[in-house]
């Protein structure tokens, strides 16, 4: 039933749903910018997610700004726990009240991470679909099967001196068994618009001849028996400048702000470690995406919390209120007539006539007779 599956949908002759309602646009896209844009793989991507980004932009506003509603809740929030200590229910129960009666939602800034993963992921296989190249190996059960389908289809062939690789075509027949989906012609899943009349190249020669759909072996060295990508790194820097920008200063009396600090240098060494194993072009596309959030966050909020870096401050970023990302609460003045008995810190008014350090008797009133000793 082509309505139900989008098969036949703009000359797309295979649909499968429901990876495909996520998987097939992203692909199109890409290869739509691929051939707009001088044929460039990497320019297509950088394209692509600034894109993304624009169009996630009012999530993202959304995003920012409940975590700095959050954040300045904060002492609120630890006055909650302090005064429910041990009572993890009746905290729970409190702090809900709390962000409903300031209208904060609690998960406003999870949508746009929740959004990026099925990015991340169909970006992954649209990257090894467009190298043209197959890394499979047979199960146990289809070896047989699929030695048949490698002789009923001699356009598919193995790439000498890679074990269990196979080069497939653009363009073919798209009657591909089920056991073997991985082995279809691209245009099989490309509306006509786009469909290729020839394969997409993902060597860069500006980037020194960096292959996207494969493990950075150009900006890379071994250390420790892992590839480590000069480009991983520069993007978990990028991933540390912008989680700095809004992660709440350290406070020894909020894990929540503790944990997040932790999580700060975590995520960027995980980036760094992705990189000895996930194509290029994904890193190249989280690099470009990182660096068009700090944009983005730098245009909603200033430079945030990333000063002062490792003690460095710069004169170009002034000091943030302190409220406004730590979490701390800002400082009240004393309630007007507090005196120290009252628990104000205001100090007491001296009494009227006796002046501080001074021992000079009170002035008369017209009219007042003077008072002496009677001799």
């Amino acid at each position: 039933m082509p309505l139900l599956t989008g098969a036949g949908f703009l000359g797309i002759e295979v649909f499968t749903p429901p990876w495909d309602v996520v998987f097939l646009p992203l692909f199109t896209l890409l290869v739509w910018l691929y051939g707009l844009i001088f044929s460039d793989l990497a320019l297509a991507i950088i394209v692509f997610t600034v894109m993304v980004r624009f169009i996630l932009w009012p999530l993202f506003v959304r995003q920012i700004r409940s975590q700095k509603e959050m954040q300045r809740m904060q002492p609120l929030v630890r006055e909650v726990q302090r005064k429910h200590k041990g009572n993890r229910q009746k905290i729970m129960e409190e702090t809900q009240a709390l962000y409903r009666e300031h209208g904060v939602n609690q998960f406003g800034g999870c949508l746009p991470l929740l959004l990026q993963m099925p990015i991340l992921i169909s970006l992954y296989s649209v990257l090894n679909r467009i190298s043209s190249v197959v890394t499979y190996q047979p199960p146990d059960s289809l070896k047989d099967r699929f030695a048949d389908f490698l002789a009923t289809n001699p356009a598919i062939q193995a790439v000498q001196g890679v074990p269990h690789q196979y080069r497939i075509e653009f363009s073919g027949p798209c009657n591909i068994p089920t056991d073997f989906h991985q082995f279809l012609p691209l245009n099989c899943q490309l509306i006509d618009p786009v469909k290729l009349s020839q394969p997409i190249d993902t060597t860069i020669s500006w980037l020194f001849n960096l292959d996207l759909a494969r493990i950075d072996t150009v900006f890379s060295m071994p250390v420790f028996g892992i590839t480590i990508s000069a480009l991983a790194v520069l993007t978990g820097v990028l991933q540390f400048i912008q989680a700095k920008m809004t992660t709440p200063r350290p406070n020894p009396d909020d894990p929540a702000a503790n944990t997040a600090t932790t999580m700060l240098y975590i995520f960027p060494i995980m980036m760094v470690v992705w990189g000895a194993f996930l194509p290029s072009g994904l890193i190249l596309y989280y690099s470009v995406l990182t660096a068009t959030i700090i944009v983005q966050q730098f245009l909603i909020m200033g430079w945030g919390n990333l000063f002062p870096l490792f003690g460095w401050h710069p004169r170009f970023a002034p000091p943030v209120e302190a409220s406004l990302l730590s979490g701390t609460k800002p400082r009240q003045p004393p309630p007007e007539g507090a005196t120290a008995g009252s628990g104000g810190s205001q100090p007491s008014t001296p009494r009227q006539g006796a002046a501080s350090g001074s021992n000079r008797p009170r002035a008369r009133r017209p009219g007042q007779k003077r008072r002496g000793r009677r001799r």
